[in-house]
Formats: structure tokens, sequence, C-alpha cells
């Protein structure tokens, strides 16, 4: 009876020692679509919310999340990306800056930016520099998501200290909700081996439907879904080992 009671004992502290699994999830191209936006807002849990500027309620629909108390970020278009906002290789610096400036007024209460598409512009490595150092003096933070191997965008913030981070996981690029509800699976099993993870969706009816059913389900799994501003004090700027080695980015 007192060996049964000791290994209760030990296996009860180990689940209360055991390294928390934290989790964020990004909604990306939001701003289209009122009841799509609607029905992410009301997804369960700290998602943060991607909006584009060049889209017919960014700025109501940036207002609207604030004022819920989400954590609100500008999807900023970058090429293959087109639009009059989007960066392309080439471009003057002062056009680069002039185009950031267009869409943060665009979407109000951007705590930081992520690309959207840039396969091409986030591996130009003049243009990423010149935008991390202008972040940091907007004191935004910035999000690589990652559209390319390529990119040297997230070693650049790295380089001057920025806040940032990367993402791990794509939720849809195979639009069905096994395929959806299968990258989810490979997220908690990210976050579980690593520590964190973070992945980015899109609000596609059938993303929603498998969030709105799983993110409940998230803590009686040992995931914790945090804030994108905890997560970046969680991985304090270091890489992971899927984007290079000893916490730094293999793309300096």
């Amino acid at each position: 009876m007192r060996f049964l009671l000791f290994t209760l004992f030990c296996l009860m502290a180990g689940v209360a020692h055991a390294a928390p699994a934290y989790m964020s999830i990004i909604i990306d191209d939001l701003g289209q679509n009122s009841e799509r936006d609607s029905r992410t807002l009301a997804l369960p849990g700290p998602v943060t919310l991607a909006i584009m500027p060049d889209t017919p309620h960014a700025t109501d629909f940036a207002r609207q999340a604030h004022k819920a108390g989400r954590t609100v970020i500008l999807h900023m278009p970058m090429d293959p990306a087109t639009g009059p906002y989007a960066w392309h290789p080439g471009l003057p610096i002062e056009e680069l800056a002039r185009r950031l400036d267009a869409a943060l007024l665009k979407v109000p209460f951007a705590a930081g930016i992520n690309n959207h598409m840039g396969s091409r512009m986030t591996a130009q490595r003049d243009a990423m520099a010149w935008l991390m150092g202008n972040l940091q003096e907007r004191e935004l933070f910035f999000v690589d998501s990652r559209t390319s191997a390529a990119t040297v965008a997230a070693a650049q913030a790295q380089a001057i200290g920025l806040a940032h981070v990367s993402r791990d996981v794509f939720l849809d690029d195979v639009r069905t909700p096994e395929a959806i509800a299968a990258q989810l699976r490979q997220g908690i099993e990210l976050a579980r081996k690593q520590g964190s993870a973070v992945l980015i969706g899109h609000p596609y009816p059938q993303t929603l439907e498998v969030l709105e059913r799983e993110m409940p389900g998230l803590k009686r799994q040992g995931i914790e879904l945090i804030e994108l501003r905890q997560m970046i004090a969680e991985r304090s700027n270091q890489a992971m080992p899927a984007h290079g080695r000893n916490g730094r980015y293999s793309n300096r």
C-alpha cells in the first residue's frame, strides 16, 4: 500500500512539474468578409487576427477586434502579392516606407505585422533589414510567416533584437476538415516536443469548423493557448530547431 501511495505521489509530482506546452494561433487574410471575420473573432481563446490592408472591412474590423481585447496585426502584402500596398523587389526604400505607412493607417491598433505571401520579398536582405529597423522604431513586433525557406526576415529581426517569432505549422494548405485536423495534431505534437508552436490558418469555413470544435479541448491535451506577445517572450527571439541551429536562424 505504501509503495502504491509513493508511486502515485511521484506520478502526481511529475505532472505538476511537467514543462508546459504553449501554442499561439494566427488567422490571416481577415477584413474581406464580415461574416467570416465575426466568426473568427468568436473563436475561444486568444487568437491573433492578421488583417489585410486592401480589404473592404480592414479598419472597422481592426477597431472591433481591438475593442474585444484581441491582438491585431497587419497582414502586409509582399511579392508575389499584388495591390497598392504590396512590397516588390526593386522598389526604393522610400516607396516601401510609403506603402507600409499607408497599410498601418488602414489597420489601426496593429501590435505587429506578418507577411502575406512574400516568398520573393522576404528573401531580400536589404529590404528586410530596413523593415526590422523601422518596426523597432515603431515598437512593433514581426511574425515571419515563412512562406519560403529562403526567407531572411526572422534572421534580420534576430540580428537587431527585434521582438519576433516564426511560424511552425500552416493549418490549411489542404482545405479539408480532415487535413486541417491533422495539421492541428502536428502542431500539438510539435508544441509538446519543443515547448511551443506557432500555427497560422485562414478564415476558411473548414478551418473555423475544426478550430471551433478542437480549441476547447486543447487544455485537456496539455496545451496552453497563449497570446502572441507571450509567445514572443517565451521564445526570447530564438529560432526553433526547424529554422536554425542553437537558436540562431540558418539564413543569416
